[in-house]
């Protein structure tokens, strides 16, 4: 059986329109409102606080306002926004109490709502009883937009059940350092894979209509604003340095997409790029993210990073002048997050003329536009029996789903799936853990909760007995995770203990990885993975037992020495909550494997690329006397990843092989399940440019799809790729698709197809 899937895709770099068309009844409503208000009401709008400012968190664990404070920051000062603690993991009732106690001093005090924030960044990770889905690396490895779509429309109906109407998501970074702690929060390090999972995380969490936001929908944050994975060390926060042309064709492209669908809300960079701090930095803040695009959200910055401009980064003398700096760059609200300063240093600066009150007003209508976007002065607050699939099963099995799609096999001598009635050692730091399935941003900050938060959901270790028996597993970890101290910090190992369990054994499940962590914290000095986890795998290797690795982490850490040992490899990321019994599943062949890696794993701690690297990194020895040569040996490439059943790719072709910049390519080919199982597949189009004026990337991503194959059917995808997407960032940074030919690939197939003319783009976003 044959059959047909279209796709058009408007893809990260294709030509873009305005971001969101304003509503005339809304821009009215700001007017009347601003009319009426004083200097200070108005600054309050642009400040935002964190909630223990206001309150704490009892001896019973109950959240308790300081009725003095939370008085001074509403009714004084005029605060328009409370933020989340990094601790502050509440029930969905405590939420709507919280929110809705804020919310009736900010009515009665200023006459304008509230807004609060919430790190959900993988589902509901601060509301006890909410569904959590994988995190965002994971998403990207499932290469399915309506999946991702599906999780953030739960996310948004989860979230908005506790009355919390905006979450600082999606993160839409490009992890360009895989050595940096956050590279998790994002979806890998192609600019289409996050441009297309922004778009769709936009689609689900804010529903159809920016300008009318539902109450099942919340506001998305778009970050951080830009540039921000791509640090030199690959610690967080520290300084990028991007060529203009990789800043304008690949960090700019995902905020671009996200924004012409939609996103309300952008959140900052909190570190420099090119010397330049992106929270005073005006060209990107107003001129390319707000003036290019016709943009009217609103820019909030992260964790107190004004102040960094004269604490850390050097280039502000003191808060006043960081104020300065940050406001007239574009920045519309600060996370201050403790201090009510802000406000009065921001009016002096008003005064002495040294931020115009044009800027206050803009910054102003654009809190104000998005609260009423979200129907926040009639809706401050929501009626938590209104939402009954909160944390339902429903929302699970999407959970579940995601993790399954995620998890991708890398290498598989034959030992997968397991057999009937076989034996297995479960061992290694992560086997009974769920904060390590979980990562960061999972219930507290570091996701050091979740072993004790994470109520009814399985680990590797008892998904895997639920799966196959308690008597056919045996666990004994010979290394565990040492979770009194920092992330990485392991109790004196056990091996012994473990090989000598693994005589009862006649496979074993090697669970490996990092334990949970998230921003500073997470950084590190060596990708490489523990010495002891490391010396558990030899250690088990030389039983002669069939070694399956399981890697659970938030990067990929370097293997290469112990990967040869083992029979199978199968890298999970952080899966969340689900995550137990989606492996448990997939390692019995219950479900089979479809994910695959969003990024490029490195196979050596000083040899670190991308998939789109220039070609000059992949040179063969020069001849002659001058042995020159550039090979950089990875692990596994950009989009690698296995099935138990296998497909095969033919007939790539397109409806024209000669096109200009006003063509659209329409390029099919026929992919087919030649093995004895049902299987899904993402199916990846790259093209590569054979010669341009500037050396051009090895290849680049064009579009993606996932399909599901029966044995022996074949189905035809056809992707429509604009041809202005071949076009490229050139030396003097302008866009351009120029003359000559180019190679499209899918699978194993080759189309190469010819560009007649030169045409250069006289905008900036084409």
């Amino acid at each position: 059986m044959k059959t047909s899937i279209t796709l058009a895709l408007m893809t990260a770099t294709a030509m873009q329109t305005a971001a969101i068309t304003p509503d005339s009844a809304i821009e009215r409503r700001i007017d009347s409102i601003m009319s009426r208000m004083t200097i200070e009401e108005k600054i309050g709008q642009m400040t935002e606080l964190t909630l223990d400012v206001i309150g704490h968190r009892n001896s019973d664990g109950q959240f308790e306002f300081n009725e003095d404070k939370l008085s001074e920051v509403i009714g004084h000062f005029k605060v328009g926004s409370i933020l989340n603690v990094s601790e502050m993991a509440l029930t969905r009732d405590e939420w709507h109490k919280v929110i809705g106690r804020i919310q009736q001093e900010s009515m009665e005090k200023i006459g304008i709502p509230c807004i609060y924030g919430l790190d959900q960044n993988h589902g509901t990770t601060y509301t006890l009883g909410g569904t959590l889905f994988p995190q965002n690396i994971n998403m990207a490895a499932t290469f399915s937009t309506p999946l991702a779509e599906k999780a953030a429309s739960i996310t948004a109906y989860e979230t908005r059940a506790g009355s919390c109407s905006w979450t600082y998501s999606p993160t839409l970074d490009l992890v360009r350092n895989p050595c940096w702690p956050r590279m998790w929060e994002n979806f890998g390090e192609d600019c289409l894979m996050n441009a297309e999972m922004g778009k769709a995380f936009v689609r689900g969490l804010q529903g159809s209509d920016p300008n009318h936001i539902g109450q099942t929908n919340i506001a998305s944050c778009l970050k951080h604003f830009m540039g921000y994975g791509a640090a030199a060390t690959g610690k967080d926060r520290t300084p990028a340095y991007i060529s203009p042309a990789d800043l304008r064709e690949k960090h700019f492209a995902p905020y671009l997409a996200a924004i012409t669908e939609g996103a309300v809300s952008v959140m900052v960079n909190s570190g420099s790029i090119n010397g330049l701090p992106v929270h005073a930095n005006k060209e990107l803040l107003t001129d390319w993210l707000k003036t290019e695009t016709s943009w009217d959200g609103m820019i909030v910055t992260d964790w107190a990073d004004i102040n960094n401009l004269y604490t850390r980064e050097r280039v502000a003398r003191d808060k006043k002048d960081a104020i300065r700096m940050a406001i007239n760059a574009g920045i519309d609200m600060a996370m201050e997050p403790y201090a009510t300063d802000f406000c009065t240093l921001l009016r002096e600066l008003v005064e002495e003329g040294k931020v115009e009150i044009t800027r206050i007003d803009d910054a102003v209508r654009r809190v104000l536009r998005l609260k009423l976007r979200l129907g926040l002065f009639e809706h401050s607050v929501q009626n938590p029996e209104d939402y009954p699939l909160f944390g339902s099963e429903a929302h699970k099995a999407v959970a579940l789903q995601g993790a399954t799609e995620s998890m991708v096999l890398l290498k598989n001598n034959g030992v997968l799936p397991l057999k009937n009635n076989c034996r297995i050692l479960v061992t290694g730091p992560n086997a009974d853990s769920m904060r390590s399935l979980n990562g960061g941003w999972s219930y507290s900050w570091q996701g050091d909760k979740a072993n004790e938060w994470a109520i009814g959901q399985n680990t590797i270790l008892q998904a895997l007995r639920n799966e196959l028996g308690s008597d056919r597993v045996v666990y004994e970890p010979g290394v565990r995770y040492d979770d009194q101290g920092s992330y990485e910090a392991e109790l004196a190992p056990e091996i012994e203990k473990a090989i000598a369990a693994a005589d009862k054994a006649d496979i074993i499940i090697a669970c490996i990885g990092e334990n949970s962590y998230c921003e500073t914290p997470g950084n590190l000095n060596d990708l490489s993975l523990s010495a002891n986890q490391r010396r558990l795998v030899s250690s088990l290797a030389a039983t002669g037992k069939p070694v399956v690795l399981i890697l659970n982490e938030g990067r990929p850490r370097i293997i290469s020495d112990i990967e040869p040992l083992a029979d199978a490899v199968v890298e999970i990321m952080l899966p969340g909550n689900s995550g137990g019994d989606a492996l448990a599943g997939l390692l019995t062949g219950r479900f089979n494997f479809s994910g695959r890696l969003p990024f490029t794993y490195p196979k050596h701690t000083n040899s670190l690329t991308l998939y789109d690297h220039k070609p000059s990194e992949q040179t063969e020895t020069m001849s002659g006397a001058y042995g020159y040569d550039a090979r950089v040996d990875v692990q596994w490439p950009f989009g690698a990843g296995m099935s138990y059943t296998t497909f095969a790719y033919s007939n790539l072709r397109a409806d024209k092989t000669d096109f200009t910049v006003t063509d659209t390519l329409t390029v099919s080919v026929d992919v087919t399940n030649t093995g004895n199982v049902a299987g899904k597949e993402a199916v990846l189009l790259f093209s590569t440019d054979l010669v341009a004026s500037i050396t051009p990337d090895a290849r680049r991503l064009r579009a993606f799809t996932k399909i599901d194959l029966k044995p022996g059917e074949t189905k035809t995808v056809t992707f429509m790729l604009p041809a202005s997407d071949l076009a490229f960032v050139d030396y003097s940074g302008k866009w351009v698709l120029e003359e000559g030919e180019f190679d499209l690939m899918a699978g194993r197939e080759t189309l190469r197809v010819n560009c007649t003319t030169t045409h250069p783009f006289s905008t900036p976003n084409r």
